[in-house]
């Protein structure tokens, strides 16, 4: 559950941090490798553009060589970096299903991931609809909502933002759709009244410029009830506002749920001193990529240096923003009760190896016998 002072430090951190300027001692002397190889999703994503940018920025002022190795899967990502293959992840919501044991990473041979997190790029996640459609969260109940076939992070942000009013995805009409703009497609068609987006996505102008015009379901920073009901849900969400893109303006913004992708990712175990320099040095390199693309501003240290993440933040990283004052009692907090989350994880899922064992559980009987064990003990 996030506390009131990490919402409104993070609510004073978004509206503040367009305009701040950060002193950072000891600029340009961090100590990176010759040699570096990265993963991000496949090329062309904005995941892989935004790994690129940095590590250009990176070649530039330090002469390292770095590759930026693309994944198209969730998993191809996490076998990369468990590996040692490469050092540093930009991983999506597969940081925070991978330390939960969840989906992909609930099978025996995955279970919770000690994972850390860097730094993070704030996104923006809404229901939407048409102009004619429902106003609330709650107004969901009971209406068509499109739920994408083998996509778990859409599905579970959509979770999140239902869990605000209480509901889940038994109380609304889930309709399957195969893809992520299919279920877009289908508020556009008529064929369900709302479906999860990501800001940004081309198809929010085809809905903003139907003669019904699009709707967003507000999920407002001030309802502490809602927030609790989310974070209990997922506790990678916090409060944010749209001021500017289909559907919004700087005059009329709309309240959402912000999130952290790409989310710049190690395993617990890589050491302090290396994952401090690596943060240092993209946070120095930020001059260089900043203009890259449009998200990169996002990567202003006062947005991407505080969680909430998917993961607990690496002792490292948190050391650099300590140094440069970014980090603040909230983030601690925060990350303390997220380090407790993760140890009571894993100690759940050796408690429930341990009993599937005595019982000789086969491996196809696994999953099941893990959904519910989690469900009773975490």
């Amino acid at each position: 559950m996030i506390c009131d002072l990490t919402r409104r430090a993070f609510l004073k951190r978004t509206t503040m941090a367009a305009g701040a300027t950060l002193a950072m001692p000891g600029a340009l002397r961090a100590e990176l490798p010759e040699k570096m190889q990265w993963t991000a999703a496949d090329v062309g994503s904005s995941g892989y553009i935004e790994a690129t940018a940095v590590a250009n920025a990176l070649i530039e002022q330090h002469g390292s060589r770095i590759r930026v190795v693309p994944s198209g899967t969730s998993v191809g990502r996490m076998m990369m970096l468990k590996s040692g293959r490469v050092s540093l992840g930009y991983l999506a919501n597969e940081a925070y299903f991978a330390t939960e044991a969840l989906f992909d990473f609930s099978t025996r041979e995955w279970g919770p991931q000690d994972l850390r997190a860097l730094m993070g790029r704030e996104a923006l996640f809404g229901i939407v609809t048409t102009g004619d459609g429902p106003k609330t969260i709650a107004d969901l109940k009971g209406k068509r909502v499109a739920k994408i076939q083998a996509h778990p992070s859409t599905n579970f942000k959509i979770a999140g933002v239902l869990a605000f009013a209480g509901l889940t995805w038994d109380d609304v009409e889930a309709i399957e759709v195969p893809g992520y703009s299919q279920g877009l497609q289908a508020v556009l068609d008529g064929t369900v009244e709302a479906a999860g987006a990501v800001v940004g996505a081309s198809i929010l102008r085809e809905i903003e410029a139907s003669p019904k015009g699009i709707g967003w379901l507000p999920v407002p920073a001030d309802d502490a009830t809602g927030w609790e009901r989310i974070n209990n849900t997922a506790p990678l969400f916090a409060p944010s506002t749209m001021t500017q893109g289909p559907g919004a303006t700087p005059e009329a913004p709309v309240p959402l749920v912000g999130y952290r992708y790409p989310i710049l990712s190690v395993f617990g175990e890589t050491p302090e001193d290396e994952v401090y320099d690596i943060t240092k040095a993209i946070v120095e390199g930020y001059p260089l990529y900043k203009d890259a693309a449009p998200v990169m501003v996002n990567y202003d240290p006062n947005k991407a240096g505080h969680p909430p993440y998917d993961s607990p933040c690496h002792d490292g990283a948190k050391r650099y923003f300590e140094e440069i004052g970014v980090w603040t009692e909230a983030d601690e907090v925060w990350n303390t009760k997220r380090l407790a989350r993760l140890a009571s994880v894993q100690e759940a899922w050796t408690a429930a190896t341990e009993a599937a064992d005595d019982q000789g559980l086969a491996d196809k009987d696994w999953s099941a016998f893990w959904d519910e064990f989690r469900a009773k003990h975490l």
